[in-house]
């Protein structure tokens, strides 16, 4: 008597699994070799990627009507609403990829809640891919010879190395991301990376 329909799949699964395993090992590292050693310019981008990819689309998805959401319920008195969240983002991202760099910010970046004359959806979305586009520029210049360069800081007194700059466009990003995901949820948006 036969078992259940497809029942004598398993054992042949159980013989080929290590094959299988060992087949895309062997696949997964020859793809890795032919990308070519880690760069240091790549570990410090990776995190700076990783934020963009969560980020960008959640302000996408939330509705251009509900930018100016703030949470009032409990201790939120005089918090950032979501459209300054990512405009404090966008600014600081620009401003720690420009120290980086030796540069002055190549837009206008405003106070801590970023450019006044950044006000509509589609602007706050543009400033912060272009602030973005300009960490992946800082963030690939840093070399193994360069990282540990120390430059102003440009937050007043004292001095930062390149990279410990950099890392900041990511770290703080998410800081503020965690935020804007509870402001999200709270107006019915799911996140995107949640999705």
């Amino acid at each position: 008597m036969r078992g259940a329909p497809g029942s004598d799949i398993l054992p042949a699964m159980r013989r080929h699994t290590p094959a299988l395993f060992l087949g895309t090992a062997m696949l997964m590292a020859m793809a890795a070799r032919a990308a070519g050693p880690p760069t240091i310019a790549a570990m410090y981008d990776g995190p700076i990627a990783g934020i963009e990819r969560d980020l960008v689309p959640l302000v996408e998805a939330m509705p251009a009507g509900k930018f100016s959401f703030a949470p009032t319920n409990g201790e939120f008195k005089g918090v950032r609403t979501f459209a300054e969240q990512a405009k404090h983002i966008a600014r600081n991202v620009y401003t720690v990829s420009a120290a980086a760099l030796g540069e002055k910010p190549p837009v206008d970046i405003g106070g801590e809640n970023g450019p006044a004359a950044v006000e509509s959806k589609e602007q706050i979305v543009q400033f912060l891919k272009g602030a973005f586009a300009y960490a992946h520029k800082a963030a690939q210049s840093l070399t193994a010879a360069n990282q540990m360069d120390l430059v102003n800081s440009p937050w007043g007194d004292g001095q930062y190395t390149k990279g410990s700059l950099v890392s900041i466009a990511a770290w703080h990003s998410y800081d503020h991301y965690g935020q804007m995901v509870v402001y999200a949820r709270m107006n019915g948006i799911v996140p995107p990376s949640s999705r």
